[in-house]
């Protein structure tokens, strides 16, 4: 990820322009009231915000690269609670994601502490965008259809309505609004679920689709519709983690290639073969890889040269590999054989971190009335760092996916350049040594009252699932929060530690029952996504208020999240939170 301003022009080339002068919301009152204990932190005691990304709370365990680090700093916070450390969510629909089996990513957990709101994300952006029909307004949309009519427009995703990776409503409003605007011939590339909806639906789906497509035929003069090629979400395209390679070279020879061993006349056709006829009939998540030939026995959806693809699953864990493939040119995960030149675009971006994939057709959701926002019209000068993989993230995505500061005499933004040309395993340490030399300089400033700093090692070394380097990456981790805090120690200032969601407290792949998985080899997989954990939020500093203090856990906000961090900052920082804002954790 590049600096604030490269991802700023990013998301206004793919939904709609984040303003850049004037408040977000014209109407909107932005003056704050004191808090009743709290005084604002003056500049020469100012108030520190650091979040540790990827930093998870789980039990100590073996492959838990936070709790076998030596990490002394962050221990003896912990050591704080109940009073001056908890946990709280940050996945889910506590940041704003369709359900509770969504895990959080570094936007999400941003735009959550920068908003103190929760905001709809995945799924109900899509139902917004398709309702309003900004979807087919957007750049990606546009992009997609520089190929059309003459170009086919190939549909990849789940066929189901289970809303946890897509829905069907979702699909054929895009169908159909593609037929509107003139898309000629349209292909459906099926993936089966059996996961998020009974075992068996697939047939269903599939009729459903069939008889829909051909409406959309009668319908629309001259639409060619049809099922090109299919197969089992765990067998077919929809791997994750990096868990199987082979699973997304089936589905690239599928759809691409329309190479399979099993080949039909139509959808229907392929699923009730597939399943088979006796009782122990083969799962709709482990079913083969299909084509649909024509009369001539020849595949009547491969992707050609000048054809456009959409990917409309709108979560992004299963997809990212398919769309890695289609993307990226010196791709060599597997052998594609031939690679198109198509317009391929995402429903959703699916990780902006490393601009996967380069077009989508809903963009990140446009927030107002941040604390950002609010703190620039009451006189607060914040200073915010990061290095380049986050920069963005503790400006842009925390100002609510804005580009720029609300105030340039009151903001200043700094960017630490990233190391590029070395995975992040190989250099652990990444720049948090620099940052939080770059974060003492500015408390000792003068000329801050809040200083803002995201620590990205423990989520950049943890992606990369190697257990040593993200131990080696939690330790400096903790030796750059002890060089800041002792800073505020000596300033007499004041601070607060949480994260955006969990990562490298969780190394190795397990089941619902805790026990690790392993390969084929007898080896435990490596996990390297973020997880479902909760994450630390800590106070602290001897400019804090005797007395301030977190609420008994009965009184907790219910499922207290991220969100609830916001307005707890605010206060710190001297203020009572809007109205708008979820309930502080501080009692």
């Amino acid at each position: 990820m590049g600096s604030p301003e490269s991802k700023k022009q990013k998301t206004e080339d793919n939904g709609p322009p984040a303003a850049e002068d004037g408040p977000s919301d014209p109407k909107a009152d932005f003056s704050l009231h004191p808090h009743d204990k709290i005084k604002t932190p003056g500049k020469d005691h100012p108030f520190l915000l650091v979040v540790l990304d990827g930093w998870g709370e789980a039990p100590v365990a073996d492959d838990n690269a936070i709790s076998q680090a030596e990490t002394p700093t962050m221990d003896k916070l912990r050591e704080g609670a109940p009073d001056r450390w908890c946990t709280v969510k940050a996945h889910g629909t506590a940041v704003g994601l369709p359900t509770d089996d969504d895990m959080g990513n570094s936007e999400v957990g941003h735009n959550a502490l920068g908003a103190g709101q929760i905001i709809d994300q995945g799924a109900k952006l899509v139902d917004k965008a398709v309702q309003s029909g900004d979807i087919f307004e957007g750049e990606g949309w546009r992009y997609m259809s520089e190929n059309l009519p003459d170009g086919t427009l190939h549909f990849i995703g789940l066929l189901s309505d289970g809303g946890v990776h897509s829905r069907y409503d979702q699909l054929l409003a895009l169908i159909q609004g593609a037929a509107e605007r003139g898309a000629k011939k349209i292909r459906v590339h099926t993936l089966l679920d059996g996961r998020d909806v009974d075992d068996g639906s697939s047939v269903k789906f599939v009729d459903q689709l069939q008889s829909d497509l051909q409406d959309v035929e009668k319908k629309y003069e001259g639409v060619d519709a049809k099922i090109a090629s299919g197969g089992g979400r765990m067998r077919v395209t929809m791997d994750r983690y990096e868990s199987d390679w082979d699973i997304v070279d089936r589905g690239w020879r599928a759809h691409v290639l329309g190479e399979a061993d099993h080949a039909y006349p139509d959808g229907p056709s392929a699923i009730k073969d597939l399943r088979g006829d006796g009782e122990e009939k083969t799962s709709d998540q482990w079913l083969e890889p299909f084509v649909i030939v024509d009369e001539d026995k020849k595949p009547v959806g491969t992707i050609e040269d000048g054809d456009s693809v959409i990917i409309f699953n709108f979560r992004a864990d299963r997809v990212i590999e398919l769309s890695r493939a289609f993307d990226e040119e010196d791709f060599d995960a597997f052998d594609r054989k031939r690679v198109p030149k198509v317009k391929f675009v995402g429903m959703m971006t699916y990780d902006s971190e490393l601009g996967i994939p380069h077009h989508y057709l809903v963009g990140n959701p446009h927030i107002t009335k941040t604390s950002g926002e609010y703190l620039a019209h009451n006189d607060i000068h914040t200073f915010a760092c990061a290095e380049s993989q986050k920069i963005g993230h503790v400006t842009f995505f925390w100002n609510g996916n804005r580009g720029g500061p609300f105030n340039k005499e009151l903001e200043k933004h700094k960017e630490i350049k990233s190391t590029t040309g070395i995975a992040f395993n190989r250099q652990p340490e990444m720049k948090a040594k620099e940052i939080a030399d770059v974060a003492v300089e500015a408390l000792k400033s003068g000329e801050y009252n809040y200083v803002r700093v995201n620590l990205a090692n423990g989520d950049m070394v943890g992606h990369t699932g190697d257990l040593k380097a993200s131990i080696k990456a939690c330790e400096v981790v903790d030796e750059a929060v002890t060089t800041m805090l002792n800073a505020v120690e000596e300033l007499r200032g004041s601070f607060l530690i949480t994260a955006d969601h969990g990562n490298c407290e969780t190394m190795l792949q397990k089941d619902k029952k805790g026990n690790v998985i392993k390969d084929k080899d007898g080896k435990p997989r490596p996990l390297s996504s973020h997880t479902l954990t909760p994450v630390p939020v800590a106070i602290g500093g001897p400019g804090l208020a005797e007395g301030v203090k977190f609420k008994p856990k009965d009184a907790m906000p219910e499922d207290a999240g991220l969100t609830n961090v916001t307005a707890t900052f605010m206060n710190l920082l001297g203020f009572k939170a809007p109205q708008h804002m979820r309930d502080t954790l501080i009692a």
